[in-house]
């Protein structure tokens, strides 16, 4: 729509009412609102741009305001359309809270959850408790994505997400899942080669495996049994920026590295990994998960986060967290 077609939606046409507010043009509105974008919506949708294109048009036209301003690269919410979006989110949410409880009094939950989840984390263990999950509850859809970045939940569409790792500050719920504990591993090969190390300091020359994406995987921090710290620095020519890469390395004896237990419990338990300086370690690593606000209240996701929470502590390595 270009600049006079929006001023034209501030006056609504004589034929055109509130009834014309339909739940389906407000879930558009709401989803272009977070994306900022029509096309992106289009794809998530699965339908044409300019169903889309209409369906923020009729809604404009029926309210009287433009919702959007616009330009040939994004779209921007109206102060008018700030307002609105506060509200329609908030209408959205009790209308699927209330389609939960009517389903609630029949039969079971129904309906899909998006989930988000640290990727190896997600492909070694997370896929099986869903998969669980889903035998206890057919009804509930689940869409899980799996990815090391920090997306955007609400822009993106997804309900919570499963996250390792320190959290900056957000308006999402966070609910503490536990410590992931590490340890430092290599392969029979790789330590015949180097020597199994006694001390912290053995480890400077030995081949490592170095994870691209973490700051710092240059040094290795281990903390020993009496609780004091002991840094090394790791050199090796392999870089990696994913944890079954790392996996995949460390197998075929490319050096050693602090890891995750969860990532190499199956290795570790018939012997082509070893655990080095088993009375060091390198901290647990908080694990956590975030739940959109506006979601939580909803039965299928309630019912999720409920049975994540407790299964995962199920999974080699994941500690509960002290006074958890």
């Amino acid at each position: 729509m270009d600049q006079s077609s929006a001023s034209a939606a501030n006056v609504a046409p004589a034929n055109l009412t509130l009834a014309n507010v339909t739940l389906d043009r407000m879930r558009t509105f709401v989803r272009v609102a977070e994306r900022g974008s029509l096309s992106a919506v289009a794809r998530e949708m699965a339908i044409g741009q300019s169903s889309v294109t209409r369906h923020v048009r009729e809604l404009e036209e029926a309210l009287g305001v433009a919702l959007f301003s616009r330009t040939t690269r994004r779209v921007a919410l109206t102060a008018e359309g700030e307002r609105y979006y506060a509200n329609a989110v908030q209408i959205l949410r009790l209308v699927e809270q209330a389609g939960d409880e009517a389903r609630d009094t029949g039969r079971a939950s129904a309906g899909r959850v998006r989930v988000s989840c640290t990727a190896a984390l997600g492909v070694r263990h997370i896929s099986r408790l869903i998969f669980a999950f889903q035998d206890r509850h057919p009804h509930i859809a689940v869409d899980l994505g799996l990815t090391d970045e920090r997306i955007d939940l609400v822009r993106d569409g997804v309900d919570l997400a499963i996250r390792l790792g320190p959290l900056a500050d957000s308006t999402l719920k966070r609910r503490a899942l536990g410590l992931s504990r590490r340890v430092l591993v290599g392969s029979p090969a790789c330590l015949a080669r180097h020597g199994r190390p006694a001390t912290p300091g053995d480890l400077a020359g030995i081949e490592s495996v170095r994870m691209s994406n973490v700051a710092g995987s240059d040094r290795l921090t281990l903390e020993g049994p009496d609780g004091a710290l002991h840094t090394v620095s790791l050199g090796g020519r392999l870089r990696v920026d994913h944890g079954l890469a790392a996996r995949e390395a460390y197998l075929a004896g490319r050096g050693i590295g602090p890891t995750h237990v969860w990532l190499v419990d199956d290795l570790l338990a018939d012997g082509r990994l070893e655990v080095l300086l088993p009375d060091h370690a390198p901290p647990s690593v908080p694990l956590n998960m975030l739940i959109v606000p506006e979601r939580a209240g909803i039965a299928r996701v309630r019912l999720l986060v409920e049975f994540l929470a407790e299964a995962i502590l199920g999974v080699p390595g994941i500690e509960r967290s002290p006074g958890g």
